[in-house]
């Protein structure tokens, strides 16, 4: 079975900073791309970085130049860093994994359960 665990959420104040981890866990043969999306109240589920196997990076417009994807291939684990944070990130931020359980089979999503970041003063 395949977990994804979030930590690193909280309360920050505007300016400051968060640094999110998503660690993949179980019995799977390989972890292909992962991302992280974010669901604000009321709206709908948003791409906010994405990061391929061969570390190949994407961002939301409205976080570039503020977050930074990065991942530990060693570990299984895909980091978000998050700089400059405004109140209209607040949102439960969710990580996204494409798997392959078994070599050869065709790649699955997971998902994670979701961190809630918090930027109020």
């Amino acid at each position: 079975q395949v977990q994804l665990v979030e930590s690193g959420g909280g309360l920050m104040q505007p300016g400051g900073s968060l640094r999110l981890a998503c660690a993949a866990s179980g019995n799977f043969f390989s972890v292909y791309a992962m991302a992280w999306y974010r669901q604000a109240p009321g709206k709908q589920r948003e791409l906010v970085a994405g990061i391929t196997s061969d570390s190949s990076t994407h961002y939301a417009d409205s976080v570039k130049g503020r977050f930074t994807i990065s991942r530990d291939m060693s570990k299984n684990t895909t980091y978000l860093q998050m700089n400059g944070l405004k109140p209209e990130d607040t949102a439960v931020y969710y990580c996204n994994a494409r798997i392959a359980t078994v070599q050869g089979t065709p790649r699955m999503d997971y998902w994670g359960k979701g961190t809630l970041v918090t930027v109020s003063s």
